[in-house]
């Protein structure tokens, strides 16, 4: 199984304390060290830019993870995934977050979980590039999405949407996922999803797989709202709320609605 990672801000945030700590559980803490990535949305014009980087080398020896850990991209919607391969090769093609690009947006999604005999009908102009499970749900689910609306709907209409199709996946398996298009950040957890809600007044936290603490008041503005979704939790002094088997939920200015 693999792990997730999610960050969702009504003010764009560096993901560098939660990415340190999660890359350590790429063969050091943990053995999910079969290639990880991360997605960044970015841009002036309502986040429609995207900085995407993949490796498939551990997240905790990679170099390029190594960059990230060190430099603060800032971002109001960010979704990272460590592997431990269950279905394709170790390889680029097969490393999460997957991307894709509907209404004029781009979309990035990420999987843990593994899908027995999962092989939808993939007709329109979604295709995997790579042999897993994982990118055959994303593809299956942009299709439907493009199916359902003509044009990109309100978070609200989307979460219905949602809310409809993913059980049609997750009666084959496991299907923790997160998923965005830069204006919201949805969760379904089948197993293992918790999240954090950071807020005013801030408080110090304690990273659960390294020696590092950080005082987030030292940092974060008054207004700031940063909502954090991870596999397992993060930290050892924040109350992480577990998302419940088979729940949707979707994040938007760094707070569940």
């Amino acid at each position: 199984m693999c792990q997730l990672l999610g960050l969702n801000c009504n003010n764009p945030t560096d993901a560098t304390f939660s990415f340190t700590g999660f890359s350590q559980r790429a063969g050091v803490t943990d053995h999910h060290a079969d290639g990880w990535g991360i997605a960044f949305f970015e841009g002036s014009e309502n986040d429609r830019g995207l900085r995407h980087f993949v490796d498939h080398l551990p997240a905790s020896t990679s170099p390029f993870a190594e960059l990230l850990r060190r430099y603060p991209i800032k971002s109001r919607n960010v979704i990272s995934h460590i592997r431990k391969a269950t279905q394709g090769q170790v390889a680029l093609e097969n490393c999460h977050p997957f991307v894709r690009e509907l209404w004029g947006r781009y979309w990035v999604f990420a999987h843990n979980g593994n899908l027995e005999n999962f092989e939808p009908r993939l007709h329109g102009s979604f295709r995997p590039v790579g042999q897993t499970d994982s990118e055959q749900a994303f593809c299956w689910l942009m299709q439907e999405l493009a199916k359902s609306h003509a044009s990109v709907p309100s978070v609200a209409e989307l979460t219905l949407t949602l809310q409809e199709l993913t059980p049609a996946i997750a009666r084959h398996g496991t299907f923790n996922y997160l998923l965005s298009n830069g204006q919201a950040l949805w969760a379904h957890a089948s197993t293992h999803l918790c999240y954090v809600e950071r807020q005013h007044p801030f408080a110090s936290a304690t990273l659960s797989d390294q020696d590092l603490s950080i005082n987030f008041a030292e940092h974060a503005h008054v207004n700031d709202r940063v909502a954090v979704i991870v596999t397992t939790p993060l930290t050892t002094n924040e109350r992480w709320t577990s998302l419940s088997p088979g729940e949707l939920r979707v994040f938007v200015d760094g707070r569940s609605v």
